[in-house]
């Protein structure tokens, strides 16, 4: 028993030694690092941190032995010892992470994030431009920094509810990574009312530089009205309302005729039979489907897209204005156009009946669906018939109907050429989009989803084909030694991680996914084909689809994993987006052996349409999920089949299967036991029952609350 004692107390010893020099660590790692050019001796060091005792000299030559070994300070000829960290300014941009710190995202590709305080911001917010100064290297060996300058500001404006005193009020964020509310004076509050949904623009900070000051710039409306919230929306993520006047004037003013020079240098396709297939609601018709029988039994199939570089020319404030928007953007119950009306929806769109200016690739095809050749260049055409996706699939179905032949062999090519893509390593998943009926004031009556059927899919692969023999012709034009600049759309593999993680989950539906890279693309597109109908379908390809890596617009010519292309570009959809603007000025520029582009702009564009396809893409989210919360407001009472898809410690995220509408079971709502989270088995375990909730599991719930405002649905288990 004594030895035991004694072996207790110089264990106890022992480890209060070591949480001492962690301590003492900590305290020296700070001097260093608090006075980057200095250098101090041992026994400097041993007098600072009044080591007299030779337990302390012991405790810190330890340290110093130990930050050398993990070379956070470096020994110098003279036998003294300073910081490895050089006094150091970096440019970045601010991602906000919690209330207590932030990072520090530096252009360099590959370097890694760095850490900020709160304190050390000095007034910096989410998506600010910044220089920052490189403060300390932690005990794991991470920088740290603060902002020492704020370039330039992300955003001013923000979008959030008043609350109006009786001498002032303040504006408090919706925008989750804005952690500050907005001091508004009375003057300042642009006759909103206690409750309104505002935009607050912040025009100063307080003297003591940790308050921001505003003025309400719009009032949108009462909180939770469907205008006001759609409106709210469009703010939260930056998006315009309208087009300035001048823009909308500089459109007016272009002629629809067209002269009869321009149509004679182009190639006249407008006695060839040509139609468009596009949803029933659509106006922008930016791709046109020409068809004709050859002599020798092949096919001339011509992808026509509307030219609208002709109209919109470099420099312009039309060009400006749709290199802001860079996109299109489609929310539930309007289109936010990337260009004015008179452009999308006249000018531009390919109307049936009417003449109109195209940029065009046209492929001669055989029946087996083999390209024998293939030709790019402006053109002219004039739309036989506007089918809509339903009126083409009724032809297809049924072999009747005007221009049902045609259909039907353009379907017949369409196929061939998707089975080809499958078996080059091409994914099959999508996600599983849903459309909202609602009535006259907004109000959500039903939820449908988005059925894609052959008159879709036969689009979508002649869309393919045509951006991906644009990128390939550009990649291969050779003037001189140099790549030819081009804007490419690339898709990188999947992270290994992420997907053995999806393949855990899969398996907990009893489907088994084989994550090696040469056997991938087909255990994924055999999963989709299993899942088509079932009530999993859509969280096991929402999930299967967050696997992957995001698509994004470069001067790389890096290859498209999703899509099995070496090479692939967007040139199809001019009206709605800036990049195939792009694209097309650079292949009209090939065309004619000019080659006058400069990568590094041409990379920023590219970057920033990325950008702003991401905010649409989050913005049409948030616009589904209000008013899926919206139509679940009706739903309480009812008991709902669901899918857990997220499992933490603060409760587990439920799909409900009718309205794919996630909502949150909070752990305080699982009252039958007391759950703990299980982190490497993705479920909550019932200390005393044992019962889980486990990823993927079926579950039977009910609406408790929503939150219109914030977009959120309560749910509890029953």
């Amino acid at each position: 028993m004594e030895e035991k004692e004694k072996k207790k107390k110089k264990k106890r010893k022992r480890g209060g030694r070591a949480n001492g020099a962690e301590s003492l660590k900590d305290r020296v790692l700070d001097l260093f690092n608090k006075n980057l050019e200095e250098h101090f001796s041992l026994k400097q060091l041993q007098k600072k941190f009044n080591a007299s005792k030779i337990k302390q000299k012991a405790d810190l030559q330890f340290v110093v032995s130990d930050l050398l070994k993990a070379e956070l300070i470096k020994l110098l000829p003279d036998g003294t010892f300073q910081t490895n960290l050089q006094t150091k300014f970096i440019e970045g941009r601010i991602d906000f992470v919690s209330r207590e710190y932030a990072f520090l995202i530096t252009d360099t590709v590959g370097e890694a994030d760095i850490k900020i305080a709160n304190r050390n911001l000095k007034q910096a917010l989410d998506g600010d431009r910044v220089i920052a100064k490189l403060l300390k290297i932690n005990r794991q060996g991470k920088q740290e920094a603060e902002v020492v300058e704020v370039l330039q500001r992300g955003r001013t404006d923000y979008v959030g509810k008043i609350e109006v005193s009786n001498r002032y009020a303040f504006v408090i964020p919706e925008m989750r990574k804005m952690f500050y509310d907005i001091f508004v004076r009375m003057p300042d509050i642009n006759g909103a009312q206690h409750g309104d949904k505002v935009i607050a623009e912040i025009t100063e900070w307080d003297a003591t530089g940790k308050s921001p000051i505003g003025r309400v710039k719009k009032v949108l409306g009462k909180a939770g009205e469907h205008e006001t919230e759609m409106h709210a929306i469009m703010a939260e993520f930056d998006l315009p309302f309208d087009f300035p006047e001048h823009i909308t004037a500089e459109a007016e003013a272009i002629p629809e005729t067209i002269s009869p020079e321009e149509i004679g240098r182009r190639r006249d396709f407008r006695r060839i039979t040509t139609v468009t297939i596009d949803p029933v609601d659509a106006k922008d018709f930016d791709d046109a489907l020409s068809i004709r029988t050859l002599e020798n039994g092949n096919y001339e199939i011509g992808v026509h897209i509307a030219d609208v570089t002709h109209y919109v020319k470099p420099n312009t404030h039309l060009e400006k204005e749709a290199f802001k928007r860079a996109t299109s953007v489609y929310l539930v119950d309007r289109v936010v156009p990337m260009l004015p009306e008179k452009l999308s929806n006249v000018i531009c769109s390919l109307r049936p009946n009417e003449d109109k200016l195209t940029y065009s690739a046209v492929f001669e095809i055989t029946p087996r669906g083999k390209l024998v050749t293939e030709w790019i260049g402006e053109t002219v055409i004039h739309s036989d018939r506007r089918f809509s996706y339903e009126e083409a699939q009724e032809r297809l179905d049924s072999g009747k109907g005007d221009f049902a032949e045609e259909l039907i062999t353009l379907n017949k090519l369409a196929k061939i050429f998707q089975k080809k893509r499958f078996a080059s390593g091409a994914i099959s998943f999508e996600s599983v989009e849903v459309k909202f009926k609602l009535d006259e004031k907004g109000k959500p009556l039903e939820l449908v989803p988005k059925v894609r059927t052959d008159s879709h899919k036969l689009i979508e692969e002649f869309m393919l084909l045509a951006n991906k023999r644009v990128a390939q012709y550009v990649f291969d034009y050779k003037k001189g030694k140099e790549r030819n600049p081009m804007v490419y759309r690339t898709h990188d593999n999947p992270d290994p991680d992420k997907l053995q993680d999806f393949s855990t989950f899969a398996k907990r539906f009893g489907y088994n996914i084989s994550v090696e890279p040469e056997e991938l693309a087909n255990s994924l597109n055999a999963l989709a084909g299993t899942l088509e109908g079932r009530p999993e379908q859509n969280v096991l390809q929402q999930i299967a689809i967050r696997t992957m890596a995001k698509a994004k617009y470069t001067t790389k010519s890096d290859p498209h994993f999703g899509l099995a292309f070496e090479h692939y570009t967007h040139f199809t959809s001019p009206i709605r987006r800036y990049p195939d603007m792009m694209v097309h000025r650079l292949v009209k520029s090939y065309l004619e052996n000019h080659i006058s582009h400069n990568f590094a702009e041409l990379e920023k564009h590219c970057l920033h349409s990325s950008e702003r396809e991401k905010k649409a893409a989050d913005a049409e989210r948030a616009s589904v999920k209000y008013k899926q919360v919206e139509l679940m407001q009706e739903w309480r009472g009812r008991e709902l089949d669901g899918i857990i898809t997220g499992v933490t410690e603060w409760g587990i995220y439920v799909e409900i299967t009718a309205t794919r509408c996630e909502g949150m079971v909070r752990m305080i709502d699982l009252d039958d036991d007391y759950y703990e989270f299980d982190s490497k088995n993705y479920r909550l375990v019932g200390r005393n029952s044992h019962a889980t909730y486990t990823l993927g599991d079926k579950v039977c719930v009910s609406v408790k609350s929503t939150n219109l405002e914030k977009r959120l649905l309560d749910l509890v288990v029953v």
